[in-house]
């Protein structure tokens, strides 16, 4: 069963000067968090989370972040000046993307980020765009084919396909990249990879390290390059459903450990940093959309609308991802109603359940839609004119901070030339 972090009454109270829809964020939920990452991985000295800005751009969860020791992720220009303006500089900014346009690794550089490199090919044009190569630079590795995980024991299958995905260089490119690399001045060099996604299985960060790890080593031996930090990116999930187990944070930072005590330390690589790029495991379950029921539709199906849409929380359209509700006050009522919760959106996907059981909602009532924290307004958009929701925040002693007003109708015209 999932527990909202907030109860029907506090979330009328808030209803009552933030008309819903809107998505609220737990701010305690979010530090302890952080600091249990952080213990987890306390046993490597430079040790730090890139919080993966794309997940949830918003400057009242950055600099909270930020209070707990994390630096940002970085994929885009908008992500370095949000990160510049939140107050992180230098190596607190990694910046990973692809495709990436001059001004951005000009922004970039300008900050004193951490540049990870996708491709063989950005290696000259990062020259050409800054005029020089910076001692300390970072390669995304790509191993190809398909990533599989699997423990019949535990009942967890992890596979993802890194052989179809457009990021990252070759095994043979790294070789060859960290060469021209070093002859044109970098001293010190990271690795970045990421095979898998939103994986519910504590072996996922140990089996990655073991491969990055290893490849550090052969990297080194090598090419003689300074290995200086190893980054494990993101990939660690979140149980959306409430059937699903948790990751156990401790177990996983231990376990990596005893991979870099296996793998790097007799190889007398035992200074390297580690770092996480975590944005589902950071925000997700400390963040909920609440929406209110206006509507019922009975016709060859039982339908409940309510005030949110896709446009609020499109994974759910998107892909058919499951989020979990919650009908706040009848948290205890028995789940004897089918239903398919819809938005108002002309677009037959707009639904955050299809023939979910749950009790009977009657108009008035709020839905609680959990683990919207993370790559649930980030993914917001327009269609329909219909309009981004505010973000609040939630302390703990039930105090609540508007982090992002709603938008209005001057917002969705300001950019119109008539």
């Amino acid at each position: 069963m999932k527990t909202p972090f907030a109860t029907k009454q506090q979330l009328e109270a808030i209803a009552a000067s933030y008309p819903t829809p809107f998505h609220i964020y737990d701010a305690e939920g979010i530090r302890q968090n952080a600091r249990r990452l952080k213990k987890a991985f306390s046993w490597n000295p430079g040790f730090r989370e890139y919080f993966a800005v794309k997940a949830t751009p918003t400057p009242g969860i950055l600099k909270l972040l930020h209070q707990e020791g994390c630096g940002t992720d970085c994929s885009s220009l908008t992500e370095l000046m949000m990160s510049d303006r939140c107050g992180f500089h230098g190596e607190e900014i990694m910046f990973s993307s692809n495709e990436t346009p001059p001004e951005e690794y000009v922004l970039a550089e300008k900050l004193g980020a951490t540049i990870n490199l996708d491709d063989f090919t950005h290696i000259d044009f990062l020259k050409d765009t800054i005029g020089y190569i910076p001692e300390t630079i970072s390669c995304r590795f790509n191993p190809g084919g398909l990533f599989q995980l699997s423990d019949t024991k535990e009942g967890f299958q992890v596979m993802d396909n890194p052989g179809d995905a457009k990021y990252g260089f070759t095994r043979e490119q790294l070789f060859e990249g960290f060469k021209k690399l070093k002859a044109m001045g970098a001293k010190n060099f990271g690795i970045h990879s990421f095979l898998a996604s939103n994986t519910i299985s504590n072996d996922y960060y140990p089996a990655l390290a073991g491969i990055l790890f290893q490849l550090a080593v052969e990297l080194q031996q090598e090419t003689g390059c300074h290995i200086g930090f190893i980054n494990l990116s993101g990939g660690i999930g979140v149980p959306y459903r409430p059937d699903q187990p948790e990751n156990d944070i401790a177990l996983i930072g231990e376990a990596v450990r005893q991979q870099y005590e296996k793998i790097l330390v007799p190889a007398g690589m035992g200074d390297v940093a580690i770092y996480t790029e975590l944005g589902r495991f950071m925000l997700a379950p400390y963040g909920a959309l609440v929406t209110r029921a206006t509507h019922e539709k009975h016709i060859y199906k039982e339908y409940i609308g309510v005030d949110a849409c896709a446009a609020n929380l499109m994974r759910p359209a998107m892909y058919g991802a499951y989020h979990h509700i919650t009908v706040l006050g009848k948290e205890h009522a028995p789940c004897d109603h089918k239903y398919d919760v819809v938005g108002g959106l002309c677009e037959n996907n707009d639904k955050f359940a299809v023939d979910r059981m749950l009790p009977k909602i009657d108009k008035g009532d709020l839905l609680f839609i959990h683990d919207t924290g993370a790559h649930g307004f980030s993914m917001g958009y327009q269609y329909n004119g219909r309009l981004r929701s505010a973000e609040l925040l939630l302390e703990k002693d039930g105090s609540v901070e508007l982090i992002r007003r709603a938008e209005t109708p001057d917002d969705y015209f300001a950019t119109l030339v008539w």
